[in-house]
């Protein structure tokens, strides 16, 4: 058996979370699938997968080796376009990530829009609540909302203006006291979105001062989605923090109002970020070229609405 086809074998079944879905994806039956991660690991000598009847999961040398197989796979890749030249089509599976409602809303068009223009490239588009580490999770593009730090990472920037925010429901302010700095948080409800912190928000120091302001807080409620903190905080359930990208066309409908705006952090880049090697790809070319003017036009257009809503307060600080 092929080495390099087995390795796609068994980096798909981990792509797809199971020996059945890599089957599904690569049109071969299960037993070929299971044949071919058993000739890796006769090959290597130990196991790299633990098998269940309906999952799988690495072993901790299995982790080691997916790391280089997809190295290798992407080498190999590159190695094939390099041979061919620049005038190759656009072809294969392209891997996207994204934070779940930027993905969903507002990159997923995109991607669909991009498929229509190019009928041989085939997408995948995880939508994940973390970090991503594009080597090692063989993802070519990344949508990213942050500072970054310096990487070997090629980033393009298509956004500029994304802020976090505090918001609640008029219904829930009108009932409570006035909040005007982070220090007033203290006795109202709080609706934790996991990715901005369980138990404390830290937000810009005052001026003359380099300190952040923290403040620190038990959550009557706490949610890892988006969407369900949104909802809650619409009902009148509490306040919560996110990015202005999410909560501005419930801001626009009067649904929620945001606080102390100029207190924030200043607002945050969005960029695509891509492994170096991978941007002379003709597939990942393609799609960068394709997407990194949909998402300025996009990013522009919430930024300037976000700025024309009176509740968002963009003082100098």
């Amino acid at each position: 058996m092929d080495r390099i086809d087995a390795m796609k074998v068994f980096i798909a079944a981990l792509d797809e979370g199971s020996l059945a879905g890599a089957g599904r994806l690569l049109k071969r039956s299960p037993a070929a699938v299971s044949r071919a991660i058993a000739f890796l690991e006769a090959h290597v000598g130990v196991e790299l997968l633990h098998r269940t009847t309906r999952s799988i999961r690495l072993s901790e040398a299995g982790e080691r080796y997916a790391v280089a197989c997809r190295r290798i796979l992407t080498e190999l890749e590159e190695a094939e376009i390099l041979a061919v030249g620049e005038k190759s089509a656009p072809r294969g599976l392209l891997t996207l990530s994204a934070p779940p409602i930027g993905g969903e809303d507002i990159l997923r068009p995109i991607v669909d829009e991009f498929l229509d223009a190019y009928p041989m490239v085939s997408a995948r588009l995880l939508l994940l609540d973390r970090t991503v580490n594009l080597v090692e999770e063989g993802v070519d593009v990344a949508l990213r909302v942050a500072q970054l730090p310096d990487s070997s990472l090629i980033a393009t920037k298509v956004g500029s203006d994304v802020r976090r925010v505090v918001v609640a429901s008029p219904e829930y302010l009108a009932s409570r006291l006035p909040i005007v700095e982070p220090a007033d948080l203290a006795g109202h409800e709080i609706i934790a979105f996991t990715n901005f912190g369980l138990d404390s928000w830290s937000f810009a120091p005052p001026a003359g001062s380099t300190i952040p302001r923290t403040v620190s807080f038990t959550p009557r409620l706490t949610v890892n989605s988006v969407r369900a903190a949104m909802a809650s905080a619409i009902r009148g359930r509490g306040l919560t923090r996110l990015y202005s990208y999410h909560v501005a066309e419930a801001v626009k409908n009067g649904e929620l109002k945001v606080v102390m705006a100029s207190a924030e952090y200043p607002a945050l880049p969005v960029h695509l970020l891509t492994p170096k090697g991978r941007v002379s790809v003709p597939k990942v070319r393609a799609f960068l070229d394709f997407a990194a003017p949909r998402l300025r036009s996009i990013f522009s257009r919430l930024a300037n609405e976000a700025r024309a809503l009176s509740s968002f307060d963009y003082a100098e600080r």
